[in-house]
């Protein structure tokens, strides 16, 4: 369901991108614990690639909070990201950098919906405009992370059946990354 017309993006814009159920596939009521677990979704990495492309930041934006609840080990997850930002560059894709949450306490300024991790970016990457930047996520906290940090738009990823694609905080919704990846291209 589309509540508006797509932006037009150019190197001006900054994309933030949650991972599980976004690029790889998500474990319900589990976690990825270690590379051998973790599955790219099937366009995932050409989706990354084709927004490489278009935006001028992409960052992932990631709760991550089996560490903190002692199911994944902190290692496991450092070798998770290094060998998929490995994949996402070997396909021609880019990554700028990847801010992960491991806090289980909903209040920490750094986990979703809380916009910790997109004022880190921003910070990080003083050009980072947020009236030019958008959100791709799965769940309803991705989406209240992109109104609370303020971007211009939310893009849905309909993986998970318990999240409404017509909530007040998505402005896009699409079955794939690779089908969100290709509708900005075409705009």
């Amino acid at each position: 369901m589309i509540h508006m017309q797509l932006p037009t993006i150019d190197r001006h814009w900054t994309l933030f991108l949650d991972r599980d159920g976004v690029i790889n596939e998500e474990k319900i009521d589990d976690y990825i614990h270690r590379w051998e677990e973790f599955r790219f979704y099937e366009g995932a990495l050409e989706a990354i690639r084709i927004f490489s492309g278009l935006f001028g930041h992409l960052f992932i934006v990631t709760n991550q909070r089996g560490v903190a609840k002692g199911v994944t080990r902190l290692e496991d997850l450092r070798v998770i990201h290094e060998n998929m930002l490995r994949e996402i560059e070997a396909a021609g894709g880019r990554i700028d950098r990847l801010y992960y949450c491991i806090d289980a306490d909903p209040a920490s300024p750094n986990r979703k919906p809380n916009p910790g991790m997109g004022l880190q970016a921003r910070a990080d990457f003083p050009d980072v405009d947020l009236s030019k930047s958008m959100m791709i996520g799965n769940t309803s906290g991705d989406m209240q992370f992109g109104r609370n940090l303020g971007v211009a738009s939310n893009i849905l990823i309909r993986t998970r059946k318990n999240v409404d694609p017509t909530g007040p905080d998505i402005d896009f919704s699409f079955d794939s990354l690779r089908e969100a990846a290709g509708a900005l291209a075409h705009r």
